[in-house]
């Protein structure tokens, strides 16, 4: 079992979907790391050297993408503020109800009740 950014990534599937297991790498992401280090999409994590594992933490590390612990900091930092300056999106998210637009006269039963 391989840790990259307190993320477990599974063994026996491939490195293109196992990277997506870490907390903002998307599909999209992970065919770039892929293409950028020149592997294949159907390497498997149990074939992967530790020299190979380094080079993913560096490109990572080195690309500026906000990953795992720090994009959900970011996420919670940015509900928080739409909370406390007392938007739209914040009164909603305070009374538990659709924030997006969506209907609540029929629908939401379940956001209405609590």
């Amino acid at each position: 079992m391989i840790y990259l950014l307190e993320s477990k990534l599974p063994e026996n599937k491939s490195i293109f979907f196992a990277l997506q297991y870490i907390y903002g790498i998307g599909k999209a992401r992970a065919f770039l790391i892929c293409k950028k280090l020149g592997f294949s999409i159907n390497l498997k994590v149990k074939h992967l050297s530790e020299n190979q594992t380094v080079q993913i933490l560096s490109l990572i590390n080195s690309s500026n993408f906000v990953l795992a612990h720090d994009l959900k900091k970011l996420k919670i930092g940015l509900v928080k503020k739409l909370v406390s300056i007392k938007s739209y999106k914040g009164l909603r998210r305070i009374r538990g109800l659709p924030v997006r637009g969506q209907r609540t006269h029929t629908n939401a039963k379940t956001a209405k009740r609590i």
